[in-house]
């Protein structure tokens, strides 16, 4: 009798199908055999969320936050998961890319990819379901507010991410 199982599912926009432990973490998949680094693990239990990626589950319309390092990959059947990896195009970084480096949002960058996940994964929700513009603030608390950083760059991420939704056409209701 084997222990693991085959898993399909969509890796930054690569169709998978996967033989693997059911108890194999997200996280633990992504840098033991894709080489996909920039997801980090910090505290291993889901509390800073530096572990962030986006994840799209069967019969969702958006993408949502979802923690990495406690998610086994084997619950991801079918899903679509993006990680900051899959945000540049080429040569051409994602608008949130290009506002943290200008907003000077990457510190350390230990918890970048978990607030970059985050935020994508708010942006994408936003896309279906705007908010008003005096709502903006709330929504980023509620996007990234539970993100940990440890050098306390807070206000950087803010200003990034608002910079973001504000520009972006669709995302605030008028």
């Amino acid at each position: 009798m084997s222990d693991k199982i085959k898993v399909n599912f969509n890796l930054n926009d690569q169709e998978t199908v996967e033989t693997l432990s059911p108890m194999l973490m997200l996280a633990d998949y992504l840098h033991e055999s894709k080489n996909l680094t920039a997801t980090k693990v910090c505290c291993g239990i889901g509390v800073c969320r530096a572990c962030t990626v986006a994840v799209k589950r069967p019969g969702q319309d958006t993408y949502e936050a979802t923690r990495s390092c406690i998610t086994p990959v084997a619950s991801l059947a079918g899903a679509k998961i993006k990680t900051t990896e899959s945000l540049a195009q080429g040569d051409k970084l994602h608008p949130l890319q290009e506002a943290f480096l200008k907003n000077f949002s990457f510190q350390c960058g230990y918890s970048s990819s978990g607030f970059l996940m985050g935020a994508y994964s708010l942006l994408d929700r936003l896309s279906k379901a705007p908010v008003p513009a005096d709502k903006v603030d709330d929504a980023i608390l509620e996007g990234v507010g539970d993100n940990i950083c440890r050098c306390t760059g807070y206000f950087r991420y803010f200003a990034a991410i608002k910079e973001v939704i504000l520009a972006t056409p669709g995302l605030v209701k008028s």
